[in-house]
């Protein structure tokens, strides 16, 4: 204990001296916690849309005017063929053509039906998704009102009717942030525990400080547990300040033990961090160990749930997210924080990262060449 004791004052004056690593741990979580999530919005709104009105009609004004003021759709075009609204699309002014026909009052009274076209620029498939959705919707919704105006309704209705009511929980708003905050909070914890720990030893290596302590009879595991162990509480340090903004700026409370919570991201840090020390033992400069702790980085946040589905991704996939560490940070941040889960609901995960922390920090000790 008094091996480690000197070296975890070695660390802290290290880390107290750099005022960069003390901007990247404080400063940096908190703001990259208030712009991401305000960026990081699953609603898509402002879809410029080009309209070519043949018919020139109330009906079709009224469709126009149920669009537009639906708050999703901005008029981009109103034009008079298909050909001049095309090129609004291959210059990216609109995502949307809505054209509507010759006749589109007439044959709605008289022949009870009518077709409108829509072309929908595919480049963006996400937004292109969503905004001819929004269009059916819309157009659904002003079908629905045409119809009422000319069917009687009877007193009874001779079909049966299913009236559905939904309730949403853990979210009752649907706010995005309440879903997003966690996830972000997860990927910056990782990104502090990780990079930090992963530039470490390749350091001592540069500035040759390495070759004074390979002399001394500081054993391996000592010489891994005082790199280990600041890292780690400078990664719960960034947790905690990130649950503040959360609970200051967003509103957003832990419904579960905050306890559990911090149990399990104590765990969560020993597994992250060992990881970033197990690189750090192969790599020989801060270069080197930046480059492949991003190339993790980039696959931890895109395979882990933070803004694509593991359920929607094909079944190879979903087997590389049983080794992502952000994955099950991820889920077991909105498990206590939105749901409220106990800890039976999540000792599969926490078992899961009890192995990985064993797993790379006993690997980084192994690893780590000490000449004596």
């Amino acid at each position: 204990m008094r091996t480690i004791r000197f070296l975890l004052q070695k660390e802290f004056r290290q880390i107290f001296r750099n005022r960069s690593i003390l901007a990247m741990v404080i400063v940096m979580p908190i703001m990259q916690l208030l712009i991401l999530p305000l960026a990081a919005n699953y609603e898509v709104k402002n879809i410029n849309i080009a309209v070519i009105d043949n018919d020139h009609s109330s009906y079709s004004q009224k469709l126009i005017t149920k669009i537009t003021s639906s708050g999703y759709f901005k008029l981009t075009g109103y034009c008079f063929s298909f050909k001049q609204a095309y090129r609004l699309i291959e210059t990216d002014t609109a995502d949307l053509i809505l054209e509507i026909p010759h006749d589109f009052e007439r044959n709605l009274i008289r022949e009870n039906e009518q077709k409108l076209f829509v072309a929908v620029n595919a480049i963006n498939g996400t937004k292109a998704n969503l905004g001819s959705v929004y269009l059916l919707n819309i157009i659904q919704d002003f079908n629905a009102e045409i119809r009422l105006q000319f069917i009687q309704p009877v007193r009874f209705n001779p079909q049966p009717v299913i009236d559905i009511t939904s309730s949403n929980w853990y979210n009752p708003m649907l706010d995005y942030h309440v879903f997003m905050v966690p996830g972000i909070l997860a990927v910056l914890v990782t990104m502090v525990g990780g990079f930090l720990t992963a530039l470490n030893i390749v350091k001592e290596k540069e500035v040759g400080t390495i070759e004074q302590i390979n002399v001394t009879p500081i054993k391996k595991y000592h010489f891994i547990l005082g790199k280990l162990i600041p890292f780690w509480i400078l990664g719960n340090v960034v947790f905690t300040l990130g649950l503040l903004v959360a609970w200051l700026v967003y509103g957003i409370v832990p419904v579960g033990s905050l306890f559990l919570l911090y149990g399990f991201i104590a765990v969560y840090l020993l597994a992250v961090s060992g990881f970033g020390l197990l690189i750090s033992t192969f790599c020989e400069s801060q270069q080197q160990a930046m480059f492949v702790m991003f190339f993790f980085i980039m696959i931890f946040i895109l395979m882990g749930g933070l803004f694509t589905s593991i359920d929607s991704m094909p079944e190879w996939a979903k087997t590389v997210t049983k080794f992502n560490l952000v994955s099950y940070l991820i889920e077991i941040m909105r498990m206590i924080i939105l749901k409220g889960s106990s800890f039976k609901n999540i000792v599969p995960q926490l078992g899961v990262i009890a192995v990985f922390a064993l797993v790379f920090n006993g690997w980084a000790i192994f690893n780590y060449k000490k000449t004596s």
